[in-house]
């Protein structure tokens, strides 16, 4: 299928199924559904009565944030301790050892935190128990405090001159049970009739056809390898999860790429779709809350009219062969296919890696490393807008939503006007946390791909050279830093150093954003409606959009212009100067 309408296809389905998974997501959070509690408020109930939570007892934005990080905490333990004590938990029939301290403290904080950063080969390390009591759980929790975190903002926006912005325990039960669950359940039925492994019976052996053809069959190259083993698991499941979730963790350390995470290009299609739909729709359902669904669609239109031209960017790159190819020996019409599956191709390979970083799903099927520097460039841009652009499922909707504020105030000091948003004023304390959220993930990539580059613990993981090896460093952080979970590759990043430093840039660029959030729902849900005059800005029009996508590009550019011109700007223009004569017409 031409990459054009394979691109159109995918989005056209996205659009058409915003709108009633919105209206879905609204009513999960404002308690208006009826035919799904039928069916599933048996469940909510009993876990309300086993936990001992009052769904009915609503909690401030103090109360909301302690019991949010508090969870966490009690996660991030019970993960730790799982990973460090696999080898003697069950389901482990390929007995595979204790996860290293420094390692399991790298997965617990980027699982509890949905990043999601993979340094490993999950086939090779993790237990059943792990991937599943462990990660796969942790995907659906993750996910969901997310979504809560997404409720209480649009809740706190949408409520006038209260304290109370919902109750957090509540929201995150409704959120797994009535949008991940059964979401997740439908795309793993899916997976499975694609092919995709789900079991528990423990890796199955084989003996490789070593002698077909007279190709390695030689007596010292039949000794090496006898037999060789087909690594089985609960695949479906989790991929079925963090897909719908944008969470980012796979089975498999190939990712997206491995054929029995995506065996076919079917699966790929619906997974694209899958990891679009929810972080869209989420948009739609703010306006469902608000009250006003034109502030939802300005949401979107923003997010996509950004993320479109940037995929046409990178594909365009990518459909062009290696500069360094002599043309007289290599054929490079069918553009740069290193580091893609032939299964996929160009086209629905640099799609899959885009929506991947724009959405903070960071499961590509394609080696990033691979990308040409302005392939891979957009990328990289897109996960530095700190999950904005299409974002992950909930938290898309309210890092942008700090953008809004900001381009509200800008507007008001255009016009000399108090500053409002949905007739609410916006105040010193709103653009202070709205600050937060844009300069702590900016200050994380930075200063840990500062400090990575000047140490020799930095510098030892480093696999290429020169402007390449910065940017699988600055990847690194960034992937980290806005809660991607994505990696370039080539960056030998299990080591104590990225280990740890990268867990600590996961946690400040997720808990501290939280707060900050948290802190914006419980002013906003303070305040009374302000009547609208003239002087109001309205945050529903093209000209709105048109200033909001400006403040956008002018933070990031400001940002993360200078690492970006270190990295693959340099690349790219180096690759460029060291073009061969004979391809030169």
């Amino acid at each position: 299928m031409p990459t054009l309408i394979y691109i159109i296809l995918c989005l056209a389905i996205v659009a058409v199924l915003i709108k009633p998974l919105g209206k879905y997501i609204a009513g999960v959070y404002i308690d208006k559904l009826v035919f799904p509690e039928k069916i599933l408020g048996w469940l909510e109930r009993l876990i309300y009565k086993t936990c001992g939570i009052a769904p009915e007892k609503e909690m401030n934005w103090v109360a909301y944030t302690f019991s949010l990080i508090l969870f966490s905490f009690f996660c991030f333990l019970l993960l730790f301790f799982i990973l460090c004590f696999q080898h003697v938990l069950p389901l482990n029939p390929q007995q595979f050892p204790a996860v290293s301290p420094d390692l399991a403290f790298n997965l617990a904080i980027g699982f509890i935190t949905n990043c999601d950063w993979q340094v490993y080969a999950g086939e090779n390390t993790l237990s059943d128990f792990s991937q599943t009591i462990g990660l796969t759980v942790q995907n659906f929790i993750a996910t969901a405090s997310g979504m809560a975190i997404f409720a209480a903002l649009a809740r706190g926006i949408a409520r006038r001159e209260t304290k109370f912005i919902g109750n957090f325990y509540k929201d995150m039960v409704r959120g797994i049970i009535y949008i991940l669950l059964p979401l997740s359940l439908v795309l793993s039925l899916f997976l499975v009739s694609q092919g995709v492994v789900q079991s528990f019976s423990g890796y199955v052996s084989y003996t490789p056809l070593q002698d077909s053809d007279n190709i390695n069959s030689s007596p010292e190259f039949r000794t090496l390898n006898p037999e060789s083993l087909i690594p089985l698991g609960a695949v479906a499941s989790q991929v079925a999860i963090r897909t719908v979730g944008s969470s980012g963790g796979g089975f498999f350390g190939a990712n997206g790429a491995h054929p029995f995470e995506n065996p076919t290009p079917l699966s790929n299609f619906i997974q694209i779709i899958a990891t679009l739909i929810l972080p869209s729709a989420f948009a739609y359902a703010f306006g469902c809350i608000v009250g006003d669904r034109r502030q939802g669609w300005a949401l979107l239109a923003t997010m996509y009219i950004i993320f479109l031209p940037m995929l046409g960017i990178s594909v365009y790159y990518e459909q062009k062969a290696n500069p360094l190819f002599d043309t007289k020996v290599i054929d490079g019409s069918a553009g740069n296919m290193e580091g893609k599956d032939v299964r996929f191709g160009i086209g629905s390979s640099t799609f899959r890696v885009l929506v991947a970083a724009a959405s903070s799903n960071g499961s590509p099927n394609a080696m990033l490393d691979s990308f040409s520097p302005i392939g891979g460039l957009v990328p990289i841009i897109l996960t530095q807008f700190s999950e904005l652009i299409i974002g992950g499922v909930g938290s898309g909707v309210y890092n942008i939503l700090t953008y809004v504020i900001l381009t509200v105030f800008l507007g008001g000091l255009m016009v000399g006007r108090t500053p409002q948003y949905l007739g609410k004023k916006i105040t010193t304390f709103d653009i202070k946390m709205a600050s937060v959220v844009v300069v702590v993930p900016a200050m994380v990539v930075l200063l840990g791909t500062a400090i990575a580059v000047t140490t020799q613990a930095g510098r030892d993981g480093v696999f290429n050279s020169g402007a390449q090896g910065f940017t699988e460093i600055l990847y690194a952080y960034t992937s980290a830093g806005n809660n991607d979970g994505g990696a370039f590759a080539g960056l030998k990043a299990n080591t104590p150093f990225y280990n740890i430093s990268l867990a600590i840039a996961m946690f400040i660029g997720r808990f501290f954003i939280t707060v900050a959030i948290l802190g914006l729902a419980g002013s906003f849900a303070g305040k009374n409606i302000a009547p609208a005059n003239a002087g109001t800005l309205p945050t529903h029009t093209p000209l709105f959009i048109f200033l909001l996508i400006w403040v956008l590009v002018t933070v990031g550019i400001l940002a993360f212009i200078p690492s970006v011109i270190f990295g693959p700007v340099a690349e790219h223009f180096h690759l460029n100067s060291l073009i061969p004569a004979s391809t030169v017409q």
